[in-house]
Order: C-alpha cells, then structure tokens, then sequence
C-alpha cells in the first residue's frame, strides 16, 4: 500500500517542448513581441535571402576554391602531403574512438566531420586536388573514424588510454611533419614551408596545452608563502599582461635570436609557441588565481585536521573547485588565443590568415575578391571558435555550473 502511495506521489518531469511551444514561449508570449514577430519576420527573410543570393550568386569564390590546399597546409611539399594525412586520419579515428567512449558532444563534432568528408568525396565538381586518390583517402578516413567508433563503444578502453591516444598523436605527428635529417624516407621538412590552418593549430593547441600548466604553477607561486617564488610569479605575470602580444612575439621572434649563438638558434615557429604560451600563461594564471581565492579557507583546514597532506589537498580538493569556478574564463582565454595566433603573421609566418593575405596580394585579379577570401576565413575562425564555447557550455552543464548562477 504503501509503495503505491508512493508512485501516485511521484512527480514525473515535464516534457521538452516542442517547436510549436517553443515559438509561441520566444517568439508570441507577449503582445509586444508578438508585434515584434510580425514587423521583424520579413525584414529578417530579406536579408537572409540577399545573403544567400549573394553567396551563391554575386560572390566569386575562385580565390578560395582554387587552393584549398594552400589554405591547409601552406607550401608544404605536396609528395609529402601522406605525413598530414596521416595525422588527419590518426585524429579522426581518435574522434570516433572518443564519440563511441563519452558521446555527446564528440558524437555531434565526429556527425559534422563525417558529413563534411563525404560531401568533398562524393562532390560531382572537376578539380585537381580532389582527384580519386584524394576522394579514396576521404573515403576511408570516414570508415576509419566508424571504426574507432565501434572501438569505443564496444571494448572497455580505459579513460586514461584514450586521453593518453590524444596526447601521443598530436606528439608522433610533430616528429611525422618535421622530419629527420639526411633521412630519404622521411626527409627533413623546414618549417618556413608550413602554412595555413595546420600552423594555427600547431600554435593554438599548443599554447593551450603547454600554457595551462604553466599558468596554474604561476598562480600557486603568487600565492606562496615563499618571497622568492612569490616575487617572481608576481612580476612574471604583470610584465607579460602588462605588454600586447605583439611585443611578446616580437622578443621571442628577434630578440631572442640576437643573444643565442647561430648554431644554437631555435626554430621560429618554435619561439612563436614559445611567446604564445608565455603570454597565455599569464593570463590563465591569474584566472587560476581568482578561482584560488573562491574555495573557503575552512575546506582547507578541515582537510588538515583529517591528516591530508598539503599535495593531496591541493590536487584533490582545492584545485577541482578552482577550476570549476573559473571554467567559462579559462575557456574564454583559450577562444581568445586561438584568435590571437593570427599576429604571427607580423613575425613572417604564414598561418591561415597568412597564407590568405598571400593569395590576395599574388595575383592582381584576387584583390577584387579580398572581401570573399575575408569571409571565408573569418567563417572558418568562427567555426572552430564556437565550438571551443560549445564544448564549454556542455562542460558546465554537466558540472552544475550554470544551475549555481
């Protein structure tokens, strides 16, 4: 009896609503914005339709269309293109491996990637480099990703496996694009003829892996009770914020190169990540710092009072709870420096923005199509930027950040 009581008392939840509701909540809830509705409705078709007019009409896109491996890779050997398949390939069957393990938001990134590759595989347009070879490679780099799907969905892989897949991946494709010296098999590749968006990647992903860790040391150094330590983190990050980026990469670029002898001179593309994560860290150090401050004093001394160690307490309870809270900024400040690798053109690397620059200036005929080439990349930029804050926002879902606002 009483077990029945119980289901009649439970309270199941509501039902997502449909499109129907949907429009009439956002759209038609009031009178005002039912008015809204009405004026705005066409106005917004309008545009809409001389936007797509113009895309598919007006615009010329031969700037764009004619070097899709340009904007790729830049000026890397095309005989050794097979080294940045290889890493493509390799990433996408970490995708799917990754979609078949946690799903959700991986399974709408790894839907997305798929249906972009089989639209160029099986795009009924004549083109030089999407000849059969490359629309076979397409082809199995889908199957590929299907595969690692079916790995992860139906082995008991480890987290840890796969988080370590990620990072040794990205590791072995480093030492596949440079190369080795004197090698005839994998010859050695100079990085001035790396471009495009593989160099934005390379510079972005790097400066958010390699600067996160640097910038959560410099805010529990600021916060030592040790002068020395603390002194230089203090004025380790407020000369690096205290100074743009193009400076940073200017110091880095040059100068740098002045002080070191010629035999010992590091690559530029290697100090350009240098000055990146350098500058990133600052800022992610003092975002660190601000969720240092969020956790209770108490939380600490009772985790003493229990016998934890200082380790343990700052890796299992006030670390999480820093990050937790200041997530949405640390996400914010990786957007911003994934944007930000765009000034590494100032230094004379062509990265997807400059090898766009190049096309333009290569030809007097692109200069009139500047404002499609511009479009293409800021598309593409937001592309990837708004999935960054896709990823944040499903992150603190699920971690119950924005049921606490």
């Amino acid at each position: 009896m009483a077990i029945k009581e119980m289901e009649q008392d439970f309270i199941r939840p509501p039902q997502p609503p449909g499109p129907v509701k949907w429009i009439k909540d956002n759209l038609f809830s009031g009178f005002m914005n039912s008015i809204l509705t009405v004026l705005l409705f066409p106005v917004i078709i309008y545009l809409l339709y001389q936007i797509f007019k113009w895309v598919l009409v007006g615009a010329n896109w031969q700037a764009v269309s004619q070097f899709p491996m340009l904007f790729a890779v830049g000026q890397y050997p095309r005989d050794q293109i097979w080294r940045v398949g290889f890493i493509f390939s390799g990433l996408m069957f970490m995708l799917g491996i990754s979609w078949g393990r946690w799903g959700g938001l991986l399974k709408s990134i790894s839907l997305a990637a798929g249906s972009f590759l089989l639209l160029l595989a099986v795009l009924p347009v004549q083109h030089p480099q999407l000849d059969l070879t490359m629309r076979i490679y397409l082809g199995s780099t889908i199957l590929l990703t299907l595969v690692g799907f079916l790995i992860g969905n139906k082995t008991r892989l480890k987290n840890t496996i796969i988080i370590a897949g990620w990072f040794v991946i990205p590791i072995i494709g480093i030492v596949l694009l440079a190369g080795f010296s004197g090698s005839e098999w994998l010859p050695a590749v100079q990085t001035t003829l790396w471009g495009g968006l593989l160099v934005t990647f390379l510079l972005a992903a790097g400066g958010i892996v390699l600067s996160f860790p640097l910038g959560v040391a410099l805010a529990f150094g600021r916060r030592s009770d040790l002068p020395v330590v603390s002194g230089f983190s203090t004025v380790f990050i407020e000369v690096i914020r205290g100074v743009p980026l193009v400076t940073i990469l200017f110091m880095f670029s040059i100068i740098l190169a002045l002080f070191l002898p010629v035999e010992s001179r590091i690559d530029r593309l290697v100090r350009a990540l240098m000055a990146v994560t350098v500058f990133s860290a600052a800022y992610s150090a003092e975002n660190v710092r601000g969720g240092l401050q969020s956790v209770p004093l108490g939380q600490v001394e009772a985790a003493k009072a229990l016998g934890m160690g200082n380790l343990k307490i700052t890796v299992f309870i006030v670390l999480p709870q820093a990050l937790r809270a200041v997530l949405p900024a640390i996400v914010g400040q990786f957007i911003s420096l994934f944007k930000d690798t765009t000034l590494v053109v100032i230094i004379g690397i062509n990265d997807f923005l400059g090898i766009g620059r190049s096309i333009i200036n290569s030809d007097p005929e692109f200069v009139q199509m500047r404002t499609e080439v511009y479009i293409f990349m800021a598309v593409v930029y937001w592309i990837f930027s708004y999935l960054m804050s896709l990823a944040s926002r499903r992150i603190e879902s699920a971690m119950g950040i924005e049921s606490n606002l």
